[in-house]
């Protein structure tokens, strides 16, 4: 068989493509990459079409065995990676023979890796998306399991690339978060508005790919009673105690809380590497500067091309 063994799946690992779009009206959150910085480099490093799924796993301790001749490519939070024992480099290219095993240790900052495969991993979609999303428990669509095969294309390899180093992030940065304003952002009161642009928030212990509670200044919410509407990525919700709720990819579909703006989705992905206990900070931003930020990276990834193992250029 052409794939890979999981040995250890770890506390969370799924198979994530670019998310089940256009399918929120049937109840369905749209999943997807979490980090999608970390997730496009993955598929970028082994020149994969960008909706190529890869396996996204949660603070590491991940282990599997290759079945076949592959090239992977390792990306995201900071952790020890080995092959076959032996330490490996994140961040770029590795071919795997039959019986080579990977592993991933703890994390030491960020949440998130992404494993990637040359024409990445196979397997059934659902509403056009491989992408899992645990919380709604579809059948074949939750987690990956010890033990469990993943299929790839059979002897597909890459050439080596490694990410260049000012592309890597460094996940321990303090954070600040772009808001657009937006929702019901006009009803909250300038006390409000003043104290989330201004104060640090620290991420509590109730995150998921559902999305982020935090702790800090309480936001004064506005008295109006809403129908639910629909909820976008990076949504901040206020509930009665004051306290954002930032909405991430495996959100609920409608909402009715007060909502003060939208956290830019580029965002939302450095977010979701950050750990209970760390602190952020929000600014307002204007939407035209938040889209030019979204078309130049994925111009970058859509356009460059490699020219030699670390280096890229556009064409």
């Amino acid at each position: 068989m052409s794939g890979l063994r999981i040995l250890s799946a770890g506390l969370r690992s799924t198979l994530q493509d670019l998310g089940r779009s256009g399918s929120q009206h049937l109840g369905l959150a749209p999943g997807g990459a979490a980090d999608l910085h970390a997730f496009r480099w993955a598929n970028k490093l082994l020149e994969n079409e960008p909706n190529d799924a890869c396996i996204e796993t949660l603070m590491g301790q991940f282990q599997a065995e290759a079945r076949s001749a592959m090239t992977l490519a390792v990306t995201g939070a900071d952790t020890e990676l080995t092959i076959n024992g032996r330490r490996a480099g994140p961040w770029r290219t590795h071919n795997l023979k039959p019986g080579d095993r990977l592993a991933l240790g703890a994390t030491r900052s960020g949440l998130l890796n992404y494993i990637a495969v040359k024409a990445g991993w196979q397997g059934e979609r659902f509403c056009n998306s491989r992408s899992m999303t645990p919380r709604e428990q579809l059948p074949g669509f939750t987690q990956l399991e010890s033990d469990q095969e993943i299929p790839c294309a059979d002897g597909a390899t890459a050439a080596a690339h490694q990410t260049p180093a000012g592309f890597i992030p460094d996940y321990a940065e303090p954070l600040t978060l772009q808001v657009i304003p937006g929702y019901q952002y006009a009803r909250f009161s300038l006390s409000a508005r003043h104290t989330l642009a201004t104060r640090a928030y620290d991420i509590t212990q109730q995150i998921d790919r559902m999305g982020y509670r935090l702790a800090g200044p309480a936001l004064e919410v506005p008295d109006i009673k809403l129908l639910s509407e629909g909820i976008a990525l990076g949504a901040i919700q206020v509930p009665a105690d004051g306290q954002p709720i930032v909405l991430l990819n495996d959100r609920q579909t409608m909402g009715g809380y007060p909502k003060i703006g939208t956290v830019a989705a580029l965002d939302c992905s450095r977010l979701c590497q950050q750990s209970p206990g760390a602190a952020v900070r929000f600014q307002f931003a204007e939407l035209a500067n938040v889209q030019c930020d979204r078309a130049l990276f994925e111009a970058f990834f859509e356009r460059t091309e490699w020219v030699g193992v670390d280096r890229l250029r556009w064409p």
